[in-house]
């Protein structure tokens, strides 16, 4: 490739690096010859997607010939409900990544910065990079603290310049697993400029115990900056049908439609996250299955002597005491993928998706074998 086309390239793009996702079964079975592998990589549910939204996709197959309600409106009634606002309030996404990047479309230039936490989410340094956006990244705790590699909101809003306009807060965070005290935050937010747009990123909400989780709904109502970014990805195990959202007062809601792209939310996500919805039981199957695997997996690491950070998330990050890129091959290997995060600056660690009771046994089997343990 001789790469006369990257001078034409916007100045932001031109030193972008890709999100690079998880490795897929397929991909590597048909690298190493093997069979009967299991992916802990990407953070999907074991349990796959609720069976009404099955259904409920079986039902409009045969229309996909034509376009998707452009406004979902379904969806959007019943998201609405369920955060307590109006429709108007509601921004549909091709996952919540779109929605990410549509709100760095929506209000960064190359003039602008955007505030973010050390070890936070790949995707906010990418979306603000490739706008020429000014990333600020504020350091997070030390390994030492009470949540370790967590957020230190007093950093992040120290961070904040003239020119900020974006401020990333992943609650819980990936890849850390790490979260943020509900008073600690409802505090950051009061001080925070109201020209500061506030973005929380939830994407692993539904799995945090009840007295963790912030009143989303009761802080959008007061803090007119702030947007909430949700996922069917994880717990609705609706991943491969890339449905997301965003809920934010109205006026910003306006912004965000005036830059996604028509029919952004397909037809059968629609109808598959309108049903993941109202499955009560799938929902609650995933809560339980996913608390009995992260103790199933921290106990399995002390018991091999590894440290790990606390998560609440479905997925957990472990030092492998080591460079954990060798480690993460030797897995392969065994027919387990895993997600190294050097990318991250943690490069002695792996992250680990919470699996069924016999995924997480064999990983843990897995680790024990390839470190000698």
């Amino acid at each position: 490739m001789s790469g006369k086309f990257i001078s034409l390239a916007a100045p932001g793009v031109q030193q972008l690096k890709p999100y690079l996702p998880g490795k897929p079964v397929e991909e590597l079975e048909r690298e190493l010859g093997i069979s009967g592998s299991i992916k802990l990589a990407s953070n999907e549910n074991p349990l796959g997607p609720s069976s009404k939204a099955v259904a409920a996709t079986a039902k409009v197959l045969n229309t996909v010939n034509y376009y998707p309600d452009g406004s979902a409106y379904k969806l959007s009634e019943a998201l609405a409900e369920k955060h307590k606002v109006e429709p108007s309030w509601v921004t549909l996404g091709n996952g919540s990544n779109d929605v990410l990047e549509l709100i760095a479309r929506a209000f960064l230039t190359a003039e602008h910065s955007a505030v973010f936490s050390e070890y936070a989410f790949a995707v906010y340094p990418i979306v603000t990079q490739a706008i020429g956006a000014k990333s600020i990244v504020a350091k997070a705790y030390e390994e030492t603290h009470a949540m370790p590699y967590g957020h230190d909101l007093d950093a992040m809003f120290n961070a904040i310049e003239d020119k900020t306009r974006i401020i990333f807060i992943a609650n819980p965070n990936n890849p850390t697993g790490t979260w943020l005290d509900i008073s600690a935050l409802s505090e950051f937010l009061n001080k925070v400029p109201t020209d500061v747009i506030v973005v929380l990123d939830e994407a692993y909400y539904e799995y945090m115990p009840d007295d963790l989780k912030p009143e989303s709904n009761a802080l959008l109502k007061q803090f007119s900056n702030l947007v909430l970014t949700r996922t069917f990805s994880k717990m609705y195990g609706l991943a491969g049908m890339r449905i997301g959202y965003a809920v934010s007062n109205p006026e910003i809601a306006d912004l965000l439609n005036r830059v996604r792209q028509p029919f952004n939310a397909n037809l059968l996500a629609q109808e598959a996250a309108l049903a993941a919805l109202s499955d009560t039981n799938h929902i609650q199957r995933s809560i339980d299955l996913n608390a009995s695997g992260l103790e199933q997996l921290s106990s399995g690491f002390n018991k091999l002597g590894l440290k790990y950070i606390p998560s609440i998330g479905n997925f957990i990050t472990v030092n492998v005491n080591c460079d954990a890129l060798p480690v993460y091959d030797a897995l392969l290997r065994e027919g387990v993928i895993v997600r190294p995060v050097a990318n991250y600056n943690l490069p002695r660690h792996l992250r680990i998706t919470v699996g069924n009771k016999e995924q997480n046994e064999r990983v843990l089997n897995a680790l024990k074998k390839v470190l000698a343990l």
